[in-house]
């Protein structure tokens, strides 16, 4: 069974680039430019992984993450930021409110997000 990744990113050439190596590696991928959408993905979908952004239009990613750990449904899918919030401030939220990696974008090449990513997939499926 494929697994379901959400991504929540506004950046498009940087979901496109996911998107394609995600779908290359066989997972079924739902994509949301913003937080709304990304909410809505998360309540039609259920994915088994997020990947998010924090700076978003709309709804950030931060509130974003509130309400996915803060409902008894989604409160444990895996959720990994990857942004472009390098500071300290930033990684300490995210991290207080749940998310179970913290990527930055220019820090990580898309290879590296792959692997965390399997990493936290596989985890997940004990």
């Amino acid at each position: 069974m494929l697994k379901k990744i959400l991504i929540v990113e506004d950046e498009a050439a940087l979901l496109y680039a996911l998107k394609a190596e995600l779908s290359h590696n066989e997972f079924e991928v739902i994509e949301a430019i913003d937080g709304e959408k990304g909410l809505q993905a998360l309540e039609d979908h259920r994915p088994d992984v997020v990947i998010l952004d924090l700076l978003l239009p709309g709804i950030d990613g931060f509130e974003v993450l509130r309400r996915i750990k803060s409902k008894p449904e989604t409160k444990n899918i895996p959720v990994i930021i990857l942004t472009n919030l390098g500071d300290k401030e930033s990684v300490e939220k995210g991290k207080s409110l749940g998310a179970d990696d913290y990527l930055i974008k220019t820090d990580y090449s898309l290879e590296e997000v792959m692997k965390k990513l399997k990493g936290l997939v596989t985890k997940t499926k004990k």
